[in-house]
């Protein structure tokens, strides 16, 4: 339930066009539902200003049905990440509407466009390789309203393809760098903007990569200020993250 119909309910009530027994019902699900497999934190777009987002790996089809069904009746839009192919068939099959983006591997059932927003997340790839992840980061963005300029294989092994696209980088208000290899992106974006960067390694590189630890290890030492870093392939979690600090400034 959205703050904005949280509200809207209050003011039913006291225009005595909405009975008191009617708003419990609407209000019994906060602040969560217990599904016993799942408890639905329907309180969470009230507190942190977007509904709780569906991580689908590791659940059944009627765990992830129960779950987006929940989110859906108390009126919000439905965001599920790391969902599989047969995961979407499935919950295609029984909700309406159900938007699928392959390479970021999340799905969408919106309840309609969200809130205007101003701002701009640039989303940057070291390399091509890094772009399933970057796809999950910039797709989450997306379903929360916000816009998210893509800007892919931009990485230190030709560093002027980065200098050609610096305007449009530093047009953003916030900037989710992903990289895998030796992870030294974040690093130099964030010595040439003012902005801050939002560091994603990935598990992309050879033997010594070590599934993405050194690029992360290698985010965590940065000597450039400014940069945060969220875990190996997680791109949903820097967007979250951008997300929140565009709603702290728009």
């Amino acid at each position: 339930m959205r703050k904005e119909d949280l509200l809207y309910i209050l003011e039913e009530v006291k225009a005595g066009r909405l009975e008191i027994s009617t708003a419990v019902e609407k209000f019994k699900g906060l602040p969560f539902e217990d599904l016993q497999y799942a408890k639905i934190d329907h309180h969470r777009e009230i507190r942190r200003g977007f509904p709780e987002i569906i991580f689908c790996e590791g659940k059944t089809v009627a765990q992830l049905l129960g779950i987006a069904r929940g989110i859906w009746e108390r009126g919000s839009s439905v965001i599920g990440t790391r969902c599989a192919p047969e995961q979407f068939r499935a919950l295609a099959a029984e909700m309406a509407d159900v938007r699928y983006f392959h390479e970021a591997r999340i799905f969408l059932i919106s309840r309609g466009a969200p809130p205007p927003c101003s701002q701009k997340i640039a989303v940057i790839t070291a390399g091509t390789s890094d772009i399933p992840v970057a796809e999950e980061a910039a797709v989450t963005i997306e379903c929360l309203g916000i816009a998210a300029e893509r800007i892919y294989d931009v990485g230190v092994a030709g560093i002027h393809r980065l200098f050609a696209n610096l305007e449009s980088i530093n047009a953003a208000s916030v900037i989710i760098a992903v990289a895998g290899m030796e992870g030294a992106l974040p690093s130099i974006v964030a010595g040439l903007t003012d902005k801050p960067v939002i560091a994603v390694p990935t598990s992309i590189g050879y033997g010594a990569n070590f599934q993405g630890l050194s690029a992360l290890l290698a985010m965590l030492n940065s000597c450039a200020g400014g940069i945060g870093v969220v875990n190996i392939d997680n791109g949903f979690g820097a967007a979250y993250l951008a997300a929140l600090i565009i709603r702290q400034i728009k």
